[in-house]
């Protein structure tokens, strides 16, 4: 398949992140940060099939994606279906897309370890099953 033809003809560059076009546009966004659960409500508020596959969304229907999966609370999204509930900071419920996913993970993780949480442990190497950690 990749032989025949050179590979950038079946990736698609959305925010930062490849998806394969030949992937049904359901699956394909969760690459770059939506669930499988959102990514359907997604598609259903811009009226896209959710049979086509990713290669077949003009530019405009996928700016209106983007769109909605950035701010999917002005779309009318409850707040549980959103991968960020609750954020440390703001108490905020958000989507986090492409490469802000990582820099929150970062952000959780160090914050985890200012407060000493017990769920930190091993990534100080400490022993967590049941072994002393303080002598």
């Amino acid at each position: 398949f990749s032989i025949l033809f050179p590979m950038e003809e079946f990736l698609q560059w959305v925010l930062n992140t490849n998806i394969n076009w030949w992937w049904k546009i359901a699956f394909a966004i969760t690459a770059i940060g939506c669930g499988v659960k959102i990514s359907p409500m997604v598609l259903r508020k811009v009226h896209i099939d959710l049979s086509k596959r990713a290669g077949e969304l003009t530019e405009g229907e996928v700016e209106c994606v983007i769109t909605i999966m950035r701010n999917p609370c002005q779309d009318k999204v409850p707040g549980w279906f959103l991968n960020r509930q609750k954020d440390m900071k703001d108490r905020k419920c958000s989507q986090v897309l492409a490469n802000d996913v990582d820099n929150k993970l970062c952000e959780a993780v160090e914050w985890l370890k200012k407060i000493q949480a017990h769920r930190v442990l091993p990534l100080w190497s400490l022993h967590v099953r049941g072994q002393h950690t303080k002598t």
